[in-house]
């Protein structure tokens, strides 16, 4: 097998239409997979790079990554991807190794590798559930399911009621255009990264111009959508994410805090739903991570694997060192749901001392200009 390795700017049509064409028919009908999302990450990370596989005179796969100093490798937009691994014809099996070396490569880590990528089995060290949304049956078949089994999900009617009764009819705008709803999003999911203690992705400026490139992006196997729920004139809810002919991965999901009280977040999923049925969507992909909202929405669980690919090479010995430790660490505590449940109330907690911080900070500003 021959592996070239390119930007992703300088694939040809016909290995676009190959790549487009694996995606659609070998199973992997994800947006992430998408030769779209490639394109768009490669204009605001320039490390990004494709190995093209060739059997013969055909291409028969597309290995999307982003090279790191000393032959690190990491997924194509590192910390927003999904769903990874190499998209491929049919049957086609591969040197895990040949690939690295090909791809001038000592280590690859991924963290949300696709279902069926059997070459890279050996390099599995953990597998997650992913919650999803089964709509195959169709929305109503969906919400009855969900009636039945989770008493949140059954009083969502009253809390929709209350809304339009207190603040406004209730309306929701699935795939829109809506730039001005995007940034009001981003303020949204920035405030949530700070109240949780998380790092703030729209820090980065990268992050911010990939999602207005995705925005606008419509391909059959990667549409951006910007799904929005108003209460009367006001958005009190919304969700950015991308969109394939079967798969929705929910991506960027935020709402109002003012409106907790009547459920913003999980009236907007069942919309998303809803109108995603209606158009074709037959499964919502909640991603990684345990949230109680995802219990209370999830049909079952796909699972993902982490892992990393590694040669017998210095590079691979020094990166192995340097993340070992951590990723253990990490795994410990997602196999321990009471450890998870502290760690992430140990963030909140820092959190909100991290935000009251900044308000004393304000404040002791504000009265020194003042004065």
């Amino acid at each position: 097998m021959k592996i070239t390795v390119v930007p992703p700017s300088e694939l040809g049509g016909m290995e676009l239409a190959a790549w487009r064409g694996f995606q659609q028919s070998a199973g992997f009908d994800n947006p992430f997979m998408a030769p779209e999302f490639t394109l768009a990450v490669g204009r605001v990370r320039p490390a990004t790079r494709v190995g093209v596989l060739e059997d013969g005179n055909a291409v028969v796969g597309f290995f999307p990554f982003e090279r790191r100093s000393l032959g690190y490798g990491v997924p194509v937009a590192p910390g927003l991807n999904e769903c990874q691994g190499v998209i491929h014809a049919r049957g086609l099996d591969w040197d895990p190794n040949q690939l690295l070396r090909s791809c001038g490569l000592s280590f690859w880590e991924f963290d949300c590798l696709v279902e069926g990528q059997q070459p890279f089995a050996p390099y599995l060290v953990h597998r997650v559930p992913s919650p999803m949304m089964d709509l195959s049956r169709g929305f109503d078949a969906y919400l009855a399911e969900r009636r039945g089994a989770s008493s949140r999900i059954r009083d969502l009617p009253r809390r929709r009621r209350r809304l339009e009764r207190e603040v406004g009819p209730a309306r929701f705008a699935f795939d829109g255009q809506d730039r001005q709803a995007l940034r009001r999003l981003m303020g949204w999911k920035s405030a949530q990264y700070r109240r949780t203690g998380r790092a703030d992705r729209f820090a980065e400026p990268w992050i911010i111009e990939l999602l207005d490139a995705m925005l606008e992006t419509r391909a059959p196997g990667c549409t951006g959508r910007m799904s929005v729920l108003y209460a009367g004139d006001q958005i009190i809810a919304a969700h950015f994410g991308l969109s394939s002919s079967s798969t929705i991965p929910t991506w960027f999901p935020a709402y109002d805090t003012r409106f907790r009280p009547y459920s913003p977040g999980l009236l907007l999923h069942l919309d998303m739903a809803r109108a995603a049925s209606d158009a074709g969507v037959t499964c919502i992909d909640m991603g990684r991570g345990a949230k109680d909202y995802k219990e209370w929405l999830k049909s079952y669980d796909l699972v993902v694997a982490e892992g990393r690919v590694r040669r017998t090479s210095p590079g691979a010995a020094l990166h192995w060192v340097r993340r070992a430790p951590v990723r253990r660490i990490r795994q410990v505590v997602l196999e321990h749901p009471a450890l998870f449940h502290a760690a992430d109330r140990a963030l909140v907690n820092y959190g909100r001392l991290r935000c009251g911080s900044a308000r004393v900070r304000a404040d002791r500003s504000s009265a020194e200009e003042r004065s």
